[in-house]
């Protein structure tokens, strides 16, 4: 469909660095930097212009995504890829979607697309960002509910939204999000309006209804 829902497989080519490598605050904190450079650069601004806890929420946005897609995607089959964080790769680009890698294992039942990709890949992640850079549980769990609804409107199906309601009904979604088939509105803010010229994303809590 687009990039977001591609998992590349693994080639051991170089360039590809272990998915435990963002688990590290320090590559988290250099990830960031790279961001918060190239978003400075896109909008005509100074670095200080761009607090860095609202570049990291953006960057965690854009990684939720990438890690949410493609297992509810391939839930809507009937399964979802039985992978955790020692399956996958990822390799630097300058922007767009972070390049992931895995290493083909089982499939595991659809049932189980909260443990592999919420509860295994995203969650491990959001506690890095949320230390590093004293980002609120609420604005990651946010983003998190943002990322799967994004999701659920490329891939536009019933059981897509409905598999995000399921999804956004357990902690620590819980709350984070009203979803309906077709639309999620969120309840908190990834801070993007922060970034001047930023404006606001569509399941924005600031947008008027």
């Amino acid at each position: 469909m687009n990039p977001y829902f591609v998992w590349e497989p693994y080639s051991g080519e170089p360039g590809w660095r272990p998915f435990a490598a963002l688990l590290s605050p320090d590559v988290v904190a250099e990830r960031v930097a790279a961001s918060r450079e190239a978003l400075a650069g896109m909008f005509g601004l100074g670095l200080e212009a761009l607090p860095a806890r609202v570049v990291a929420s953006v960057l965690f946005l854009g990684y939720a995504s990438r890690l949410v897609s493609p297992p509810l995607a391939q839930a809507l089959s009937g399964s979802v890829p039985g992978v955790g964080p020692e399956d996958l790769w990822w390799r630097e680009v300058p922007g767009g979607p972070l390049p992931v890698a895995v290493h083909a294992k089982e499939n595991r039942p659809a049932s189980d697309l909260f443990d592999v990709a919420i509860r295994g890949l995203v969650m491990p992640l959001a506690e890095v960002f949320a230390a590093r850079f004293r980002l609120s549980r609420h604005v990651l769990w946010g983003n998190v509910a943002s990322a799967l609804g994004g999701a659920a409107g490329q891939l536009g199906t019933r059981d897509a939204w409905s598999a995000v309601q399921e999804l956004v009904a357990r902690p620590p979604l819980e709350g984070m999000a009203d979803v309906a088939v077709g639309r999620l509105r969120r309840r908190n803010c990834c801070l993007y309006y922060r970034i001047p010229g930023g404006g606001t994303c569509g399941d924005c809590v600031l947008k008027r209804l």
